[in-house]
């Protein structure tokens, strides 16, 4: 007993002297010092617009949440096959939009089959910050987004997708094909199967206080079935973001992404210690055993992820995956994705 007084005696002596040094400089980070160096990467060529609004942000020191929602809305404010309200419609010929976005914090929105609304990935938003749910579908999406402000647009094509869509209609067959969203003709007038099925743009940003999140934003594939949604707009498949390890997003065939939890997967495996380029790759090597190697070379699945230390990459399936990257140092530098199947 005697020997535990002295060593609590002693201990407190310790700490008491503890308290009363000062703490050496290197212990405390000065105020404002950036912890990490900001960084937004985001699927497909038309990334590198969508970063620059989000570098905007990003540069002055805001937010990644709020980098990431502009970053989009500019993708969704284009004349584009398959993001925004100007993308291909379902086979009955209306347009429906679906978005999710996240922060550093495991909030989350999301919304789905939504239609005339201009920037789906807004009302997602408003899901995540003003409502106990974190996904709103259909018409009651839309209901919620009236009521948040957000103008109904009219129940009209873009010229091109109806052009697009007067073409389907000949034979009215649906046949994804792989890399549509990289061919260059997204504006030309063809039948499904053509340069305008699909695709998305997914963003994640890191911003200078070393907080993640990320977002996604599609008009989902071109004629496809009244009420199909893919993986965009779900949370865990097209985005996942858990700021301690990282986020990863999605693109390609969103039902093979939904199988196998894709984004959710990349970012565990990076939980794991792999690096977001071997992580992203582990994932699409899990997509390639599932499907087996012939049906594999009929679809594209890529993935994005960025790690809590602000490393970056990204894996495809096949050939054909571009992202864009954005920081201080390279304002538009646009990568073909390294890709499984050769």
């Amino acid at each position: 007993m005697s020997n535990r007084r002295k060593f609590i005696k002693s201990s407190a002596a310790g700490l008491a002297l503890l308290a009363t040094k000062p703490v050496a400089a290197a212990a405390l980070p000065a105020a404002g010092t950036v912890k990490n160096k900001p960084v937004v990467i985001s699927t497909w060529n038309d990334g590198i617009a969508a970063n620059q609004d989000a570098w905007k942000i990003l540069s002055k020191g805001g937010r990644a949440l709020d980098a990431v929602e502009a970053g989009v809305r500019v993708t969704e404010d284009s004349q584009n096959c398959c993001v925004g309200l100007g993308g291909n419609p379902d086979r009955d010929g209306i347009v429906t939009l679906d978005a999710c976005i996240m922060d550093d914090k495991f909030n989350c929105g999301s919304v789905a089959a939504l239609e005339r609304i201009k920037h789906p990935i807004s009302v997602a938003r408003a899901v995540m910050e003003k409502t106990p749910h974190v996904m709103l579908v259909g018409e009651g999406a839309q209901q919620f987004a009236v009521a948040q402000g957000f103008p109904l647009e009219p129940l009209e094509l873009s010229a091109d997708a109806a052009a697009a869509y007067k073409e389907w209609l000949k034979k009215s067959e649906y046949k994804p094909v792989v890399n549509i969203e990289n061919s260059g003709n997204q504006k030309k007038v063809g039948p499904v199967g053509g340069p305008q099925n699909h695709d998305t743009i997914a963003m994640l940003a890191m911003d200078a206080q070393g907080n993640l999140s990320g977002s996604c934003t599609t008009s989902g594939m071109g004629f496809k079935m009244r009420g199909r949604v893919g993986d965009s707009p779900i949370i865990g498949a097209g985005l996942y973001v858990d700021n301690e390890v990282g986020a990863a997003a999605a693109t390609g065939q969103g039902e093979d992404v939904i199988r196998m939890v894709g984004s959710h997967t990349v970012v565990e495996l990076m939980r794991q210690g792999m690096s977001p380029k071997a992580a992203c790759k582990a994932a699409v090597e899990r997509i390639l055993r599932i499907k087996g190697d012939k049906a594999a070379r009929d679809i594209q699945v890529g993935f994005i992820a960025v790690s809590s230390k602000g490393e970056v990459g990204a894996f495809a399936l096949q050939k054909g995956f571009s992202y864009a990257v954005c920081d201080a140092k390279n304002q538009k530098q646009l990568v073909n994705c390294e890709y499984l199947l050769k």
